[in-house]
């Protein structure tokens, strides 16, 4: 029955004949005549063009409006899988790192920051109001990280399967909060991405049946909404690429980009080994992907299925040759909706499809889900003229919200691209003075290159934030990343919480006497080379320091990072 089957002791009708009214037999002449009348008059098999399309259109908004389309069940159940996934590495990000970068003795303390700005902007409330964040009540680490563990336990609970509107609202509001109190940690594009994302994704569940297979239907309303997100993402980046770097119009970014990119993979090597002519084909692929293909996402359906397999396409080759954390990842949710079940039933295990196959079946519809997402549809209509603004014009503003929930944002990535890689590797010595002979022995970082034999490592969907900190650190001085003196203080005091975000501790639990930052230039070492990476030393980008100078003490001590002694 599901699949177009009559039901039994309904009356069987045949392509391009009349029903047996009479439930008699019909000789031939009478059923030539009978049909050429019926099929004239009634237009039984073909139906005038007209009409063809005003049925579909009515269908199409019928469908809009009653926010159900029984053609998504299985892309809502991978959505929701997939963004359960990227919260989990979100949170996980938060418990594991935040501490070191955050907490209360990290490199930029959140309660100091939300001290700062409650005194600049008058009282606690008022900053709630600009920056909207559960940490506004209590700041403590165990507030700060007891709610990502939260995070995680839930983020778990919607990849398991279970999810549903309150869940998923309750994790954008920790996100919410957590970006807003991570300061430069987490500026990067993809969070307010994640917000965007999952908020929309809050409108794809019942309010609480969190079943992988619920009574509600997928609202199509939130499908759509999902097809205008993928396409502002790629507009954005496209857009901002042509008005960026000129390597993007005369085609040649791609022959630095995998050797300059924050954090290779294993297989950018690869990527930056092809010819010149293979380099400028990808540019154009991305040219077209991110210009061109996300006006089909809007097309017919089999428009909007290849339009989905060039953008899905292009953030597979992404994930491949760089480490873009979890961006790539999360770009795919939204692409994920220009595909319906007719796709995924021939992909998915049976058994999962069959049961989306039952509760399609017996689905309802709700009224107050309705109301809702044709609200959010109007919502997101209003907010994003801004962003449909941004896009069009020359001044292009990249990884931009313009609403303090960040809601409906702009995006866009790489509009400029580096032609040199330059490193900022910290050293540190036991030796007691320093000289010519000064033995300095370098931490490494958990994926950045340092080690020029140490392979580039996989960490995408993970985010290792401290390694992209200081790719953007080595494009500056140390005045502008005074964070990175911080850092520098926290490896002579041999911290804890500092040495969990390198790759490990060079002096075993020592206190190195001396630490200094060297700036390096890298480059890919050629194919079937026994390192990975060539490099020469550019010069100093930290003196040597060491935990008794004054200077030192107070560059710390006026940021709040080093108490006042006490007096005797």
């Amino acid at each position: 029955m599901l699949h177009g089957t009559p039901p039994p002791h309904s009356p069987q009708r045949s392509h391009g004949r009349p029903p047996d009214l009479g439930g008699g037999s019909i000789n031939p002449a009478e059923t030539r005549t009978a049909q050429t009348f019926w099929n004239y008059h009634l237009c039984v098999t073909e139906p005038a063009p007209e009409l063809r399309f005003h049925t579909r259109f009515f269908r199409w908004w019928q469908g809009l409006w009653r926010g159900a389309d029984p053609d998504h069940w299985l892309t809502r159940f991978l959505v929701l899988r997939l963004l359960g996934l990227l919260y989990l590495m979100a949170f996980l990000t938060w418990v594991n790192q935040g501490p070191a970068l955050v907490g209360r003795l990290g490199l930029t303390p959140a309660a100091s920051y939300l001290g700062r700005s409650a005194e600049a902007l008058g009282s606690r409330a008022a900053g709630f109001l600009q920056a909207p964040s559960i940490f506004w009540i209590a700041d403590s680490d165990r507030v700060l990280f007891g709610a990502g563990w939260v995070g995680v336990a839930l983020s778990l609970l919607v990849l398991g399967g279970y999810a549903n509107a309150l869940v998923l609202l309750a994790l954008w509001a920790l996100h919410l909060s957590v970006c807003n109190v991570g300061q430069l940690w987490y500026g990067f594009g993809w969070e307010m991405q994640l917000l965007e994302t999952g908020f929309l994704c809050a409108f794809l569940c019942p309010l609480l049946d969190g079943r992988p297979f619920p009574r509600r239907p997928p609202p199509v309303i939130v499908i759509w909404l999902l097809r205008w997100l993928i396409a502002r993402i790629m507009l954005g980046a496209g857009l901002i690429k042509l008005r960026g770097d000129a390597c993007w119009r005369d085609l040649t970014c791609l022959d630095f980009h995998f050797e300059t990119q924050p954090i290779p993979s294993p297989l950018s090597p690869f990527f930056h080994a092809l010819p010149p002519a293979a380099h400028k084909v990808g540019v154009l692929f991305n040219h077209l992907v991110e210009l061109v293909v996300p006006f089909f996402v809007f097309g017919p359906r089999r428009a909007r299925l290849v339009a989905g397999g060039c953008l899905l396409a292009l953030q597979v080759i992404l994930i491949s040759s760089g480490n873009l954390a979890y961006l790539n990842w999360l770009t795919i949710i939204p692409i994920l909706a220009c595909f319906d079940d007719g796709v995924w039933r021939h992909l998915l295990p049976r058994r999962l499809v069959e049961r989306a196959l039952r509760a399609a079946a017996t689905a309802v519809t709700s009224a107050g889900q309705r109301r809702a997402v044709v609200t959010l549809a109007a919502v997101v209509a209003v907010l994003s003229v801004e962003p449909v603004l941004n896009l069009f014009s020359f001044e292009q503003a990249m990884n931009t919200t313009f609403n303090r929930l960040q809601l409906v944002n702009t995006y866009g990535a790489f509009g400029s691209v580096g032609r040199e890689r330059d490193e900022i590797v910290f050293e540190g010595t036991l030796d007691e003075t320093i000289g010519p002979q000064t033995r300095w022995t370098a931490y490494e970082w958990r994926c950045k290159p340092g080690d020029p034999a140490r392979r580039p490592c996989w960490m995408s969907p993970y985010h290792r934030r401290l390694d992209w900190l200081i790719w953007f650190a080595a494009m500056g001085q140390p005045q502008q990343s005074p964070w990175a003196v911080h850092l520098a203080w926290k490896l002579l005091e041999s911290d804890r919480g500092a040495l969990g975000l390198l790759a490990g501790d060079p002096f075993g639990g020592q206190r190195p006497r001396f630490v200094r930052a060297t700036l390096y230039r890298y480059k890919l070492a050629p194919p079937r080379s026994p390192v990975w990476w060539e490099r020469s030393e550019l010069g100093p980008w930290l003196p040597p320091l060491s935990a008794q100078m004054p200077e030192l003490r107070a560059f710390l001590r006026a940021r709040g990072w080093l108490a006042d002694p006490v007096a005797p």
